[in-house]
Order: C-alpha cells, then sequence, then structure tokens
C-alpha cells in the first residue's frame, strides 16, 4: 500500500527545466565555452556540490566551483522572480488532491533558495509536510539520499513510498531507496535513454495520477509526444 508520495520539483510540478540549461548555456558563453546536450545530462539531478564542480571540470573553468553555483542559481532564482512560474498544467491540483489523502513530500536536487522561490511562485509553500534538498543529505541523485531523508522526514517505510519524476538519475535514486516510482515524462527536456528498468509506472500527466490505482504493468515505452503543456501563474 502506498502510504505517501514524494514529488521531484523541476520538470514535474514546474517546467523549469529549460530555465536551468538556458541560464547554463548563458553563463558558458559569457566564458567563451559552449554548453551541449550531453553537458546538460551530465548534471541531471547532482546536488549544486555536484553540479557546480561538473560545471567547472567540463567547461575547464579556472574559477571556484562555488562562484559558478552563486551565478547560476542567482540567475534561476530571478527567472522565478521575473517570469510567470512555467507551472506544469494540472500539476498544483494533483499535488494537493492527493496531499488531501497521504502525507506528501518534495524531493528535488534544486538550491534551497530556487526550490523556496518555486514554492512560492506556485502558490505551494506549505503544502508539503517535508521539504528536502539534495544540498541537505551527502550524495544527490541518484543517490538514493535525498528521498531517504524525505522518507525518515514523513515517517513512513521506503517501501510504502512513492516516487514521481522525470529524469533517469531521479527513478535510480528512487528505486536505490526501495521506493515505487512513477515516471511522468517531461517535454521539454525528455528522460535520457535507459530509463526503462527503473520506472514502474509511466503516466502522460501527473493529473492522471492516483496512487490507489496505479497500471498494473510498467510500461516500456514513453507516451506519444505532444506539445509541453504549462500554465504560467502570475506573480
Amino acid at each position: 500500500m502506498i502510504r505517501a508520495v514524494i514529488f521531484d520539483l523541476d520538470g514535474v510540478i514546474v517546467d523549469s527545466e529549460i530555465w536551468w540549461d538556458e541560464v547554463r548555456q548563458a553563463f558558458a558563453r559569457d566564458h567563451d565555452r559552449p554548453w551541449t546536450q550531453a553537458d546538460q545530462h551530465a548534471v541531471m539531478g547532482s546536488n549544486s556540490r555536484q553540479w557546480s564542480a561538473t560545471m567547472r571540470a567540463r567547461l575547464d573553468l579556472d574559477m571556484p566551483a562555488s562562484e559558478i553555483e552563486a551565478a547560476i542559481v542567482a540567475d534561476v532564482v530571478a527567472r522565478y522572480e521575473r517570469d510567470a512560474s512555467p507551472t506544469i498544467e494540472g500539476a498544483v491540483e494533483a499535488v494537493r488532491r492527493i496531499g488531501a489523502t497521504r502525507p506528501i513530500a518534495l524531493a528535488s536536487s534544486s538550491h534551497r533558495r530556487v526550490i523556496d522561490a518555486a514554492l512560492a511562485a506556485t502558490g505551494l509553500a506549505g503544502a508539503f509536510e517535508a521539504v528536502v534538498s539534495s544540498d541537505d543529505v551527502a550524495e544527490g541523485k541518484p543517490a538514493p539520499d535525498v528521498f531517504l531523508a524525505a522518507a525518515r522526514q514523513l515517517g513512513v517505510d521506503p517501501s510504502d513510498t512513492l516516487v514521481v519524476e522525470d529524469s533517469i538519475n531521479g527513478l535510480r535514486a528512487a528505486k536505490a531507496a526501495g521506493m515505487t516510482t512513477v515516471l511522468i515524462p517531461n517535454r521539454s527536456v525528455p528522460p535520457a535513454p535507459g530509463w526503462e528498468p527503473f520506472a514502474a509506472v509511466v503516466l502522460d500527466r501527473l493529473a492522471d495520477l492516483d496512487p490507489d490505482d496505479l497500471p498494473a504493468r510498467p510500461a516500456t515505452t514513453l507516451p506519444a509526444a505532444t506539445s509541453p503543456s504549462t500554465t504560467a501563474v502570475p506573480r
């Protein structure tokens, strides 16, 4: 029985993966470097310490990783403050609906400042019993640390916990934690190849998720591609 649900943030509730990528591309351009799709996949799921070190290495920059982290985080927070939040259609309502029936948590690879900005922009501040950043634990995704920390805060066993993710690293982390995994592929940044062994269930939309009525068999293909569907939340 599913007693609790843990949600990822970027790509599941807010369609902000493209913001992160645009900010990193701009940062790389400012330093006369390219930022490729391979670079993007290399940082997916990492915590701030990890992705800033990865950026420093892949861009071959002679500057502290902490400065890279500060610059990227500041620019992503600025996007939330300047632009309407790119909330995925039906996501906020789904979180509230599921949260009315069982404990819910947020477990995100994002920096705490970015998480706070996103929750404020979507109106979900205070909606989760636990909010954990990968920066709060030893290792980011695909290590299971962030999901195990969220389950501990909720007081539930990992085997009774469902995780909603959009990335292969997030799925790997949740499966390593012993949790049931649901993949909801993001249309802007689809999961990297090789996700199939890590997704117990694949759904087209978060709005379709019912933890008490999961499909009996896992999907082996992604849902047919459709146009990205986001709802801008005015600030």
